[in-house]
């Protein structure tokens, strides 16, 4: 059954617009995205899809077929960041935040693993974004749709992500990495070309779920403003490590250490950048691997089963792995040959079980285009 046929079993009339947007993988720049700096993630091919239909009042009904067609219903007057809910407090931030005037009915069926650092939240909310900019005519460009999405996500969700995931959920482009500079939105597509070289990126999802809205992500985004403050500057992105260490003894050692991740990130981005502009595959692993350690030593936010899964892929001959996402828990990956893509995924797996953890999940994925509207009736 299709997307179409299900928003008519559930709602009783056809959606008017049909659009999607990707999860996405982030080869490098981690936790940076906050501080206006550098990130370059590629869009997967696992979609989150959206099915709406303007109503013709204020009522506001959405439905996900992940949660079996189960229906939330409210009103434009009623949508409050202040109101509790769950899952459906994200296509709802966006229609707030887009400021619609008239109801809709939304169906949602997502295919980006939840919890897994592959932005589930940010493809749902992109692709709630996409139709409606579609279905109203709102005339809203890329960036403008990554600021909306991005302030639904912040306001009405209560989550103090930066903009990197919204934003190559959006701007993507098949066979590219999206070098983002979260300052002012400027982009440069990356090619990212790992078939030809025998290689993949393997993306290990340890079923370890996280949840980011706890506060862990709030507290350390606190600790790199802090640091900015106490320079005097916008953010970290305008501190060297030169200048940090200077300093070193104005700070905490935890706004320290944090900060020493922000600013040494942003640097292996450019690094990454410079490696993949030369197919230097040896030297971009290494740079994965040194974000992983960055990550679990100064930024804290790994966890025994992502350690795991990069030490493993490592010792079986990865030429980089390391966690990705928000952290304790989610996904990790590891640049590996293709041909060792069985042999790796196997001794993984065989750590975990004797570890005792759950076993983790393996998938592939090369870099995908971003959002876009599937189908339009005629309005």
């Amino acid at each position: 059954m299709t997307i179409s046929e299900d928003f008519s079993r559930i709602f009783g009339e056809k959606p008017d617009v049909i659009s999607q947007a990707p999860g996405r993988v982030n080869v490098i720049g981690e936790h940076v995205d906050f501080s206006d700096g550098f990130v370059l993630p590629f869009a997967i091919h696992d979609y989150t899809v959206s099915a709406i239909r303007r109503r013709d009042d204020s009522q506001i009904r959405v439905a996900s077929l992940q949660r079996d067609g189960e229906t939330f219903q409210t009103s434009i007057q009623e949508l409050n960041p202040e109101s509790a809910g769950g899952w459906e407090r994200y296509p709802l931030g966006v229609l707030w935040a887009m400021e619609i005037d008239q109801g809709v009915d939304l169906l949602i069926d997502g295919h980006v693993p939840l919890g897994a650092g592959l932005s589930s939240s940010a493809a749902l909310e992109c692709s709630v974004a996409m139709g409606i900019n579609e279905l109203f005519s709102c005339g809203l460009n890329l960036k403008e749709l990554a600021k909306i999405t991005q302030r639904a996500e912040n306001i009405y969700v209560g989550m103090p992500c930066g903009i990197m995931d919204q934003s190559v959920s959006l701007m993507a482009q098949e066979g590219f990495a999206l070098l983002l500079d979260c300052r002012d939105l400027s982009t440069r597509q990356i090619p990212i070309d790992l078939e030809s070289h025998g290689l993949e990126l393997l993306v290990i999802d340890t079923q370890v779920h996280h949840a980011l809205v706890d506060g862990g992500y709030a507290e350390r985004r606190g600790d790199c403003e802090e640091v900015a403050r106490k320079f005097s500057v916008t953010a970290l992105r305008d501190i060297s490590l030169s200048q940090l260490l200077e300093k070193k003894e104005e700070l905490t050692p935890q706004e320290f250490i944090r900060a020493r991740h922000g600013i040494s990130e942003m640097e292996r981005v450019h690094s990454a950048v410079s490696a993949l502009e030369r197919n230097d595959f040896q030297n971009l692993g290494k740079i994965i691997t040194e974000s992983h350690r960055s990550l679990r030593d100064d930024y804290t936010v790994s966890c025994p089963e992502l350690n795991l899964a990069v030490d493993v892929g490592l010792s079986k001959g990865a030429l980089g792995a390391r966690m990705i996402g928000g952290g304790f828990g989610g996904s990790a990956i590891a640049l590996i040959s293709a041909q060792d893509s069985v042999a790796i995924s196997t001794a993984i797996k065989k750590a975990f079980a004797e570890a005792d953890f759950t076993q983790p999940r393996f998938f592939t994925s090369l870099p995908s285009a971003g959002a876009s509207v599937i189908q339009q009736a005629e309005l």
